[in-house]
């Protein structure tokens, strides 16, 4: 890789468990830390991206924010354990008390996070990007994708709907009914077809090519880039975004009692694992050749 294809970053003081923050060259980034559980979303790592986020926001040498992940996959989704010590929080926090919408509405408050700041927030997106992964990547401005990089949400298949239900915002309707209807994936080049990401490229170039795009945005003056954001947002929501998800928890919580499959994939879950319960959930559509 070119030596001049990323800023050699400088690590910022702070002590976090479950993601890296460091800042060069006026892009701050926020790396998704837990590979060997390809990045899912727990409590502790939305907490700390919410606060690394919101530390960026107030840090007059960042101009830009990037979010990536560690490893083999940008994110796998939302882990809803609890995590060791902290499981009384978590489950306060996850929403595993009696209210059905805490969980979703403590989603999409921590992802506004990245809608309202108004420094742009992009995501460099490999591997795989699903479930909640994909609510968390399409909050972000602007999305780079790896050519090869699967994106969806396959848990719509036994959930009943998206904690943050983004597709109506990002896609056009016939898209939008299609991947959430189905569940399906996509590859990161049929996401930057559909419009989904801004750029897709090839995996072994993405890091290269997200910095190539990421320095000249960097040196845009930081109230251009506010006023850019803001403009564009303020026409969201007009159109109604920000009250249409504000107000989507409760088809999640209407609708958690009215899965006929969640007792075979929990129970798949349970006694033989996360490959059998997925490949059960999946089969009609593997079947095909589908994703």
């Amino acid at each position: 890789m070119d030596s001049e294809s990323e800023p050699a970053h400088e690590k910022v003081t702070g002590e976090y468990q479950e993601i890296e923050y460091s800042v060069a060259n006026n892009i701050a980034e926020i790396k998704l830390n837990a590979p060997e559980k390809r990045n899912r979303l727990s409590m502790v790592m939305r907490r700390e991206m919410v606060a690394a986020l919101r530390h960026a926001g107030d840090d007059d040498s960042v101009r830009v924010i990037l979010i990536a992940g560690a490893g083999p996959s940008f994110c796998s989704g939302y882990d809803l354990a609890p995590s060791g010590n902290n499981a009384a929080k978590d489950a306060e926090d996850e929403g595993t008390t009696r209210d059905a919408g805490q969980f979703s509405r403590g989603c999409l408050r921590d992802w506004l996070t990245i809608w309202d700041l108004p420094k742009p927030v992009t995501a460099m997106v490999h591997g795989q990007c699903l479930a909640g992964g994909t609510e968390l990547m399409s909050m972000c401005d602007i999305v780079f994708a790896a050519d090869n990089a699967r994106i969806g949400y396959p848990a719509l298949r036994t959930l009943p709907a998206p904690h943050v239900p983004y597709l109506p915002w990002k896609l056009t309707m016939a898209q939008a009914k299609y991947l959430q209807l189905t569940g399906a994936s996509v590859t990161g080049a049929e996401a930057a077809a559909m419009g989904w990401v801004a750029k897709s490229f090839p995996p072994e170039t993405l890091r290269q090519e997200t910095f190539r795009h990421l320095r000249p945005l960097s040196q845009i003056p930081a109230q251009v880039l506010a006023s850019n954001k803001q403009n564009i947002n303020e026409a969201y929501e007009f159109m109604g975004m920000r009250t249409y998800l504000r107000g989507a928890w409760q088809w999640h919580a209407l609708s958690e009692d009215m899965r006929p499959g969640e007792d075979e994939f929990n129970h798949l879950l349970r006694t033989r694992g996360v490959r059998a319960a997925v490949e059960w959930r999946d089969s009609a559509f593997q079947a095909e050749g589908l994703e």
